[in-house]
């Protein structure tokens, strides 16, 4: 079969899994990180710092092993832009004592010394944005200065450098896209990036322990900053996503469940300021995948409140039989073979597990094949190899197909398609007075501009799609570096 016959195969069977239904055989999509370096022949240190190296090695697994979708680099940051920026909160391989051949670590500031302060929700709340650029950069970049702060030339170069940086990251995932599916037959597994309003409040700006005691302390704060989050997190996830709505958008859930928040606080804050953007990418034609690290049991019943198809669910520490039981009627379901199994267990074990889980789990359709969480470099090659060929062995479907899934997401409309560069708002909240997209509004700079002549729409427009740039840096700082 020729490597564009492949890739189709692969892509309608991944999606007609992710639609819950009952495709060829079961897809195999693994998130593999680190374990990529591992396998071919790289540090830690050289993925993590160098993306050409990680683009590589995922490209050697995809070529190598039987898989239908992958992540096109799974290395969740770029350290070499990190670097660029002077972000404080990396741990970089080879720096600091950190070996090289260990992962990138994220460190979190001591709570007097969090990126946001307990006192500062108004300003916050009054303009995300803004508060992004002016307040927090400042904090979490080592050469970026603040306003009233002297400029400096190592901070002017770290902001270039870095904004210069993303953007050469950014598009040099086409390219490797384009190889994985010319070279490999390989499919990617996600497009576009999402996260939940309190867990970016937590990771990023408060800090854990911040916002475990404003949750008690000052709770309405912590609810108007979520809330002041949802349009812009909601633009990013949008603005990232697959256009044709096939593939899911990636949502990598944190410390939003118990016991990390109880469950009075899941339900007053967490869950009101995630599930409408869900929703809301659903009636744009977007699934997302809810990679629900650790464990979500508590919260089954809210998933459940979600539409029929919305979302696919990974099992990470769950009990990935009871995830079936209870979801499985109304989502898709990937993951849950243990991470230790894949590190620790011998290959035999492997193979018995993943046959468990392909007659007990895959058995209707609707199940992704995975490990429960990323896999770093402590992943044994060969178990891996054992899990896929185990689910190539045993799993496929005597009555499944390579059509197009007929259980689809809502058309997107053409009004949402002329308005993906602004993103329409929220239902049941009003638009921010800094519209998500933007970081200097139009409305502000037409004020001091001398009177417009010819064609104003034109200036106003092009400003626009300029401000864009701006608004994606920050937000990208703040989700996915």
């Amino acid at each position: 079969m020729d490597r564009e016959a492949l890739y189709q195969q692969r892509l309608n069977r991944y999606v007609t899994a992710m639609r819950n239904e009952r495709p060829d055989c079961i897809p195999l999509r693994p998130f593999v990180a680190e374990f990529t370096a591992r396998y071919a022949g790289y540090t830690c240190q050289q993925v993590a710092h160098d993306y050409r190296y990680a683009f590589d090695a995922a490209l050697q697994c995809a070529r190598d092993f039987d898989w239908d979708a992958v992540v096109p680099n799974m290395v969740a940051a770029w350290t070499g832009m990190a670097q660029a920026a002077g972000l404080r909160y990396y741990g970089i391989p080879g720096f600091d004592g950190l070996p090289d051949n260990s992962a990138f670590n994220y460190i979190e500031p001591p709570e007097e010394q969090a990126f946001m302060r307990a006192d500062e929700y108004d300003s916050f709340c009054a303009d995300p944005t803004g508060f992004l650029y002016n307040v927090w950069l400042p904090r979490v970049s080592t050469e970026i200065r603040g306003p009233g702060d002297t400029a400096t030339y190592r901070g002017n170069l770290a902001l270039v450098k870095s904004a210069m940086a993303m953007h050469q990251y950014f598009h040099a995932f086409g390219p490797h896209i384009r190889q994985l599916r010319e070279q490999c037959g390989v499919v990617p597994a996600l497009a576009g990036i999402f996260k939940a309003p309190l867990d970016i409040l937590g990771d990023k700006l408060r800090g854990y322990l911040g916002l475990t005691m404003d949750l008690f302390s000052q709770p309405k704060n912590v609810l108007r900053a979520c809330e002041a989050l949802m349009p812009h997190l909601y633009h990013v996830g949008l603005t990232t996503s697959d256009p044709q709505g096939q593939l899911p958008i990636g949502f990598w859930m944190h410390r939003g469940c118990v016991p990390f928040v109880n469950p009075q606080q899941f339900q007053s804050v967490y869950w009101p300021t995630l599930k409408p953007i869900i929703e809301e990418f659903w009636k744009q034609g977007r699934q997302t995948l809810f990679y629900a690290e650790g464990q979500w049991h508590h919260h089954f019943d809210a998933f459940r409140e979600l539409p029929d198809g919305s979302i696919v669910f990974h099992c990470d520490r769950d009990d990935l039989f009871q995830v079936h039981r209870r979801l499985h009627d109304k989502f898709a379901i990937s993951g849950g073979i243990p991470n230790v199994l894949l590190s620790f267990g011998t290959p035999d074990e492997v193979r018995r597990y993943c046959r468990r889980v392909i007659q007990e789990v895959g058995a209707s359709g609707g199940y992704i094949m995975d490990a429960g969480a990323i896999m770093q470099n402590d992943t044994r090659v060969e178990n891996l190899q054992a899990m896929t060929e185990t689910c190539r062995e045993f799993g496929s479907y005597s009555a499944g197909s390579y059509a197009p899934p007929t259980a689809t997401p809502p058309a997107e409309t053409e009004a949402a398609r002329q308005s993906r560069a602004t993103v329409p708002g929220l239902d049941g909240q009003a638009a921010p007075d800094v519209p998500a997209g933007v970081c200097w509004p139009w409305y502000q700079q037409v004020r001091q501009l001398p009177k417009l002549s010819g064609d104003p729409d034109l200036v106003r427009d092009i400003w626009n799609q300029i401000e864009t740039h701006a608004s994606t840096y920050i937000w990208q700082l703040l989700l996915a570096f």
